[in-house]
């Protein structure tokens, strides 16, 4: 009869945890968006996985890039943070339902049922004694501070969004979670005093349908109770939310800063294929990969670059001062993830704007010992920059603007590097502290198992096969072919294209926007109805062709031959339309 009552107790206590935590997230969120306090589902999940080892996060990280990609569910990096955040949502709402089952099992293995004491019953275990003391909520108690104790300790060593001052953010943790766990107590010992009222209507004989009745109504009613204040919570975080949106705040802006709106190719007369990807990405479209949840809050009149080290002159230097110290300059860039697919979207280009690394390195006067630069963001993501790679590269450069725009939040505010021919994973961003150090050390996606280097390998992809905007010359149909080649700063050559795997053709390429951007190309193919294959092969500035080897993106970045298939109309059809037009 125990075995069961445990077994139903477990059960019991999963269906509380169920219904109760999603209201316990709910009271977070609105706190978090109102008051700037933590998020605590967010800086679990980032918690666990920082300290996942490298092969299993690579590989959760796939099988998630797998989904998006066989769903369509949208570009790939918004597609997979959104996933990382539900995912997040998920791993809190089981943890509460287990840690509930846990309590509700040692609840029925010490034999207590809360409300079975009266006030002249005697208690004979020392947890009943003190239950009687403090209302039996001790218990409830207990298990709320004590998660709660937890959840403070882990989100005081991620958590950057949270603005609201320490001592309060840790009060209310444990104050949300000590009400969560009375709650989940206050359950157990209403069903307990149902469950005695069932045992004397046995004994005595009488009907226990009305008090079986009343434990699935008062359930009922517990579920009706937290769906409500779910509601009620995440309605009021997201109707009177007042968090930091992805701009930076207005601090002594440039007066004279604007939009990128005329680039430095517009007189090339070669057009990208219609459906080509943008030459230069919309801000809000650049991808955006990172170990956070969410970015982090940073403020921009406290925020300082903490210069330590190696260094005969250490500095901490505010924005302000990186813009008035350093002579600004401007290039156009591509960025590419290492973790990017062949014909994936974590690829962007766009303007960057900041000072050169040359530059810094003249007002910090490095010292004759100093072999790398640790970096390290306010995010907790760290990486090592070889003296002798800034040596060899006087584009290295620091950035502040994108676009001729303060850096979002979500690209990296206030402060990120960019380093040519590198691929992402070795350029942090949300830059807070730089340190000169005697000795290179792994990284933070090098510890997981990835490139040392991330060297930027060249790719070339097909973007469109234009079905939509064929054009008519003298008696031929001309399909517009396009796409995009990518060598890092080692330029891009040459582009071949093959259709049905026959000869390598040559394609046009439009200019680029800059040495360190990727390439626009086109290939006006002669019309052939059916379904045909188009393939894309590209040759780098040192006239190196590409990899044609097909390659996973671990460790070292994807490679291999990219190639789109697409349907042809029948000439018949094609040639009614043209008369037609």
């Amino acid at each position: 009869m125990m075995k069961n009552r445990k077994r139903l107790s477990v059960w019991l206590g999963a269906a509380v945890g169920a219904l109760l935590t999603p209201a316990l997230m709910a009271l977070l969120f609105a706190a978090d968006q109102i008051a700037g306090l933590p998020f605590i589902p967010f800086d679990v999940f980032d918690f666990v996985s920082r300290n996942l080892p490298g092969p299993l996060l690579t590989f959760g990280i796939d099988i998630m890039v797998d989904i998006i990609i066989a769903f369509n569910l949208g570009e790939t990096s918004a597609a997979a943070k959104t996933a990382e955040q539900l995912m997040g949502l998920g791993a809190f709402w089981a943890l509460g339902v287990v840690a509930m089952a846990l309590f509700y099992f040692i609840l029925a293995d010490l034999g207590t049922r809360l409300s079975l004491q009266s006030d002249d019953t005697p208690h004979s275990t020392w947890l009943n004694r003190i239950q009687a003391k403090a209302g039996n909520f001790v218990p409830g108690a207990a298990l709320g501070l004590g998660f709660g104790a937890v959840m403070m300790l882990i989100s005081g060593q991620i958590n950057q969004t949270a603005t609201a001052p320490l001592a309060v953010q840790r009060v209310w943790v444990l104050l949300v979670f000590a009400g969560w766990g009375l709650a989940s107590n206050w359950i157990y010992s209403r069903l307990a005093r149902t469950e005695a009222e069932a045992a004397v209507h046995e004994k005595s004989g009488e009907t226990v349908a009305v008090t079986a009745l009343n434990r699935r109504q008062f359930m009922v009613r517990v579920g009706g109770a937290s769906a409500t204040l779910t509601v009620v919570g995440a309605g009021l975080g997201v109707l009177l939310g007042r968090r930091p949106d992805e701009s930076p705040p207005a601090v002594e802006r440039p007066t004279e800063s604007a939009a990128v709106d005329v680039l430095p190719n517009i007189d090339n007369n070669l057009q990208p294929a219609p459906g080509t990807r943008p030459e230069y990405t919309p801000l809000d479209d650049h991808y955006r990969i990172d170990i956070s949840s969410r970015p982090p809050v940073i403020d921009e009149s406290e925020w300082r670059l903490d210069v330590t080290g190696l260094v005969d002159n250490p500095v901490s230097l505010s924005l302000k001062d990186l813009r008035d110290q350093f002579e600004r300059v401007d290039r156009f860039v591509t960025l590419s993830c290492i973790s990017n697919r062949i014909g994936g979207s974590l690829i962007s280009t766009t303007k960057w704007s900041g000072f050169r690394m040359s530059d810094f390195l003249d007002l910090v006067q490095p010292q004759a010992n100093a072999v790398a630069l640790k970096i390290t963001g306010a995010d907790g993501f760290d990486e090592y920059v070889m003296m002798d790679v800034i040596a060899a590269d006087e584009r290295i450069m620091f950035a502040y603007e994108w676009d001729d725009q303060p850096l979002k939040r979500k690209h990296g505010f206030p402060l990120r590097i960019y380093i040519p021919d590198r691929y992402g994973m070795k350029q942090p961003k949300w830059i807070e502290s730089i340190e000169f150090v005697d000795a290179w050390q792994e990284g933070y996606w090098v510890r997981r198992g990835w490139s040392v280097e991330a060297m930027v390998n060249t790719v070339s992809v097909v973007d469109v096969a234009a079905v939509d905007s064929i054009d008519r010359n003298g008696d031929e149909y001309i399909v517009p072919i396009g796409g995009i080649a990518y060598a890092g700063a080692k330029q891009i050559s040459r582009v071949d294209v093959s259709v049905d795997d026959g000869d390598w053709q040559p394609a046009q390429l439009r200019q680029p926007l800059s040495e360190l951007t990727w390439v626009i190309w086109r290939y006006d193919w002669r019309f052939a109805e059916g379904e045909h294959k188009f393939a894309v092969r590209a040759y780098d500035g040192d006239g190196s062709l590409q990899s044609l080897e097909t390659r996973g993106t671990r460790p070292d970045g994807a490679t291999g031959v990219h190639s789109r298939r697409a349907s042809m109309p029948s000439l018949d059809d094609l040639e009614t339309a043209a008369d037609e037009s």
